[in-house]
């Protein structure tokens, strides 16, 4: 009875069933009528034969002979009585054979169907739904995000307003709501004043307009909106967003801090508490071919050497590593630590040609700008002309060109360049332009976006050093906003991870947990009571009650429930 119910509002407020239904409704009165007119003429005919029957009698013959079901014991003796009979079975065939099941399936069975599909998806979250993510859209953003999510055990919930597209999410076993991102009972229905945060994911001119219909209802509830050009964050702060994201101006600088430039010199990537988290090349360096354990980095400056770099993958320390020319250590101390290391390695160049940018997108221009503010020279190669006039104040030279004609290529500097920076949003061109680049500078860092994340190892196989994805930093980004921590971007995958300490290895030290050989985590923090040790050993005790923080990816982490919290 409860299928019937839904089934028959859907129906009263569809408006294509109501269409549908008028046009089945007059067949119907059409074939009633034929019917009612072939049992006139069959009384008419019969008395002409000096037959007589009763009108149950006729309205039998005629829906017998139209359905062709035979004629019993009731005939015509005359051609006329014949030949209306043979009108009767022609027309039977047609209009109850043909046309009736054809009109049946297309105006009733069918939207039938269509309203199972319709309604099998949600248009209001279960009851008790409290600490949910709503998000506006399942883009690349949306499908990286929902990973963690789910791996976290968030609930979550996307909003979409296209019915077919609601239909293959929940068939993908997506969480997913149908309602229109403009009207208040979609987010009243999604429960949103419960809700954690709000992902607003559309084009900007509808996230402004999103944003303005659920700060009516949800004064306070965080707002997570994604701009795509920069002018509009301003708009979407002042319409009630509390977070802003300009993601692509962010990835265009992310891939700028990872650049080698004129000098050896630390990177901030992220911060833990009080404590920076930075990237330092060693190419060029006195570092190059000692142990890890000879740096005595910690000894001279008080910094923890928590992971490594070597071709795009974070190796986890334990002090035997040899460094190479392609080496980045991955560092944490405070700012005036990272301080003291630049003034020592400031004097090692690292090579003074300028930096090639290939694509001038509005990745592209954003780490033109990046690497010009910091003063780095920037040789820039893009298709487009306009492209080019709009990049051109932030570059030494720009070349308007294909980035795959070699002359093009060497006369912008990627024979002596220390670093590419790939930013063209195709990820195939991406994969082809890092193998050629590799080939014509065997030491060259290439520095990549991608777009999808199973095209990682690739670009990594083709020689690309650094790799990071639009989708990746948005995830990322809200992630953070979500837990109110500070956004830490390591690379592609690669996250920081606060987990209680299990009881399995308290009372230990990190040399008998042996977490890096088990798991590929990089320990680089303990915090108990409100303090945080990054001076760590293969001595430290992990105390009970404390937090332990970790470098790694998911897969990492995995691995570290099922070794280590698996009894808790």
């Amino acid at each position: 009875m409860k299928f019937i119910g839904s089934q028959l509002a859907y129906y009263m407020s569809d408006k294509d069933f109501k269409r549908n239904s008028k046009v089945l409704l007059k067949y119907l009165a059409l074939l009633a009528i034929v019917i009612v007119i072939y049992s006139v003429l069959f009384h008419f005919i019969m008395a002409s034969e000096g037959q007589d029957h009763s009108w149950v009698t006729g309205f039998y013959w005629t829906l017998t002979v139209m359905s062709t079901l035979g004629f019993g014991d009731i005939t015509f003796a005359s051609d006329l009585g014949r030949f209306f009979s043979i009108v009767v079975l022609l027309s039977g065939i047609f209009m109850l054979m043909i046309v009736l099941p054809f009109a049946f399936i297309r105006h009733f069975y069918i939207p039938l169907l269509e309203s199972k599909k319709k309604n099998k998806v949600l248009r209001q979250v279960p009851t008790g739904t409290k600490n949910h993510i709503l998000i506006c859209s399942y883009d690349v953003i949306a499908r990286d995000l929902v990973e963690r999510l789910e791996q976290e055990n968030t609930p979550y919930y996307v909003i979409e307003n296209d019915i077919e597209k609601a239909i293959k999410h929940h068939d993908d076993n997506v969480p997913v709501l149908l309602g229109e991102l403009d009207d208040q009972d979609t987010f009243i229905l999604a429960n949103i004043k419960d809700a954690k945060l709000v992902l607003i994911n559309r084009d900007d001119f509808l996230n402004t307009k999103i944003i303005l219909t659920i700060r009516e209802i949800a004064p306070t509830v965080p707002i997570v909106a994604i701009a795509t050009l920069i002018e509009s964050v301003d708009v979407q702060q002042l319409s009630g967003a509390d977070h802003v994201l300009p993601v692509k101006k962010w990835l265009g600088e992310q891939l700028a801090n990872r650049v080698n430039t004129q000098h050896a010199e630390s990177h901030a990537i992220g911060q833990y508490e009080d404590l920076l988290i930075a990237e330092l090349p060693v190419y060029n360096t006195p570092l190059v071919s000692k142990l890890i354990r000879e740096t005595d980095l910690r000894q001279k400056f008080g910094v923890s050497i928590v992971g490594i770099w070597e071709r795009g993958r974070l190796q986890p320390i334990t002090g035997n590593e040899k460094l190479t020319q392609e080496s980045i250590l991955v560092i944490i101390g405070h700012k005036e630590q990272l301080k003291n290391i630049d003034e020592l390695f400031h004097d090692y160049t690292v090579n003074p040609h300028p930096v090639l940018l290939i694509g001038a997108g509005r990745v592209g221009l954003a780490a033109a700008k990046s690497l010009h503010k910091n003063g780095v020279l920037v040789n820039v190669v893009d298709m487009d002309p306009e492209v080019c006039k709009k990049v051109s104040p932030f570059c030494n030279k720009v070349y308007a060109g294909d980035a795959s004609d070699y002359q093009l290529l060497k006369k912008a500097g990627i024979l002596e360049a220390p670093s590419v920076l790939l930013s063209t949003h195709d990820d195939t061109m991406n994969i082809y332009l890092a193998s050629y680049c590799r080939q014509l500078n065997k030491d060259v860092r290439i520095v990549s976006r991608i777009s999808e994340a199973r095209n990682v190892d690739i670009i990594q196989k083709a020689g690309a050093n650094f790799v990071l994805s639009y989708s990746t930093l948005g995830s990322e980004a809200v992630l953070s906003i979500s837990k109110d921590q500070e956004l830490t971007v390591l690379g592609e995958g690669f996250t920081l991870f606060i987990i209680p300490i299990p009881k399995s290895l308290e009372g230990k030290s990190l040399a008998e947990s042996d977490i890096g050989a088990k798991t590929g985590l990089s320990v680089i923090a303990i915090k108990e009571n409100s303090e945080v040790m990054t001076l760590l050993s293969a001595k430290t005790i992990l105390p009970h009650g404390a937090e332990i923080v970790m470098l790694g990816n998911i897969e990492m982490k995995h691995k570290f429930n099922k070794i280590y919290v698996k009894d808790n």
